[in-house]
């Protein structure tokens, strides 16, 4: 691998990790429109002029084109940004017509829009269940092993020895659920649990902010109560506990992924933590100077979040397709095309707007051209 991150690796990692990424969530959504009948017009990896391609016996034109940067399926009937019928559409034989998105059931076509982001997190659950495979389960009960001076769980008053029992009323089964209780949170009062003797105690702590900063200089904000274990223990695990755990994991990912960024919104943290294309490039080249581990971790963490961000009910993402057709359900008829072309309009503009803001930021806060 490369020892150090630059300007090339970044726009190498970058490509490496999200046009995959990309590719295999309109893999989802082309697989499950298979499934409900409906005609894939073309299939692109990347963007742009094709470079090469063919016509399977479907009729679906497969395709490399010139920017590989993801790709796109296109379904039979999709003619609008909307998927709703047009005059076009009404006029298609019959035949043609049922083999369309807009044709199919209010199901079947939130399945098929569901199917990607689905199937990035399938990806990230594959990955991390590959890892706990490979390595073992770590096993770590919440037990106080260690307690740093002057931390918020000294001044609390707990003791070495003591066993927390739950977070703001959640229960505590694991040292990995205090943190997934604690990380998100710098700076945040919490309610704290814990047994000692048989007796359990309680109090309000105020979290620590804890900075941390990688070899490569980026700054990650996180919630800290100043203790540690040492119950831990490697467990091997069959595939099964291993999918499980890949599951909870990016569950519990996508979870910090929407508490940060409510936080963001709400200003409890600041802008600068919201990071886009120059930003994940940056972090893509680092880690793939870091070695082959550490990348497929950081590409099973992009596809999580790649999927959390498209499952966001903003209008032209996934997300807001899926509350489109929920309003649909409540209401047993769909929004009016006006209505759904302003929403995706309003929701494309947003979208372009915040993608310019970010890059910005990530272009002011980043040495992108470091070596």
């Amino acid at each position: 691998m490369f020892e150090n991150p630059n300007f090339l690796t970044a726009v190498l990692g970058f490509i490496v990790v999200l046009a995959p990424l990309v590719v295999v969530h309109e893999l989802g959504h082309y697989f499950v429109g298979r499934l409900f009948g409906v005609k894939a017009e073309a299939f692109s990896v990347g963007f742009g002029r094709e470079l090469l391609g063919f016509t399977d016996k479907r009729g679906t034109r497969w395709k490399l084109s010139a920017l590989p940067l993801g790709g796109y399926v296109q379904f039979a009937g999709d003619m609008n940004p909307a998927s709703q019928p047009t005059e076009d559409w009404l006029a298609l034989p019959d035949e043609e017509r049922a083999q369309t998105f807009q044709s199919k059931s209010l199901g079947a076509r939130a399945a098929i829009v569901a199917a990607g982001p689905l199937t990035n997190m399938l990806v990230a659950i594959l990955i991390i269940a590959g890892f706990t495979m490979a390595f073992g389960k770590i096993v770590a009960e919440p037990v106080i092993g260690e307690i740093m001076q002057d931390s918020p769980a000294a001044a609390a008053g707990m003791n070495l020895g003591d066993r927390i029992v739950s977070v703001d009323g959640t229960q505590i089964d694991s040292f990995d659920d205090i943190r997934e209780h604690v990380i998100p949170y710098p700076g945040e009062t919490i309610n704290i649990v814990w047994q000692r003797d048989g007796q359990e105690q309680s109090a309000e702590v105020k979290l620590d902010t804890h900075v941390e900063i990688d070899r490569f200089g980026n700054e990650f904000r996180m919630g800290r109560i100043g203790i540690g274990t040492d119950a831990i223990r490697t467990d091997e695990v069959g595939p099964f506990a291993a999918l499980g755990e890949g599951t909870r994991q990016t569950i519990a990912i996508m979870k910090m992924s929407a508490v940060g960024l409510w936080q963001i919104v709400t200003g409890r943290r600041s802008l600068d933590e919201l990071g886009g294309p120059v930003k994940i490039a940056k972090y893509s080249g680092e880690q793939l100077v870091q070695g082959w581990f550490a990348y497929i971790a950081f590409v099973a963490m992009i596809s999580i979040n790649l999927a959390f961000i498209n499952l966001l009910p903003i209008p032209v993402l996934d997300g807001g397709h899926l509350a489109f057709y929920a309003f649909e359900a409540v209401r047993r008829r769909p929004v009016s095309a006006k209505g759904q072309d302003m929403a995706f309009r309003t929701g494309l503009a947003l979208i372009l707007g915040l993608m310019v803001f970010v890059t910005i930021l990530d272009i002011t806060s980043l040495d992108i051209f470091g070596s």
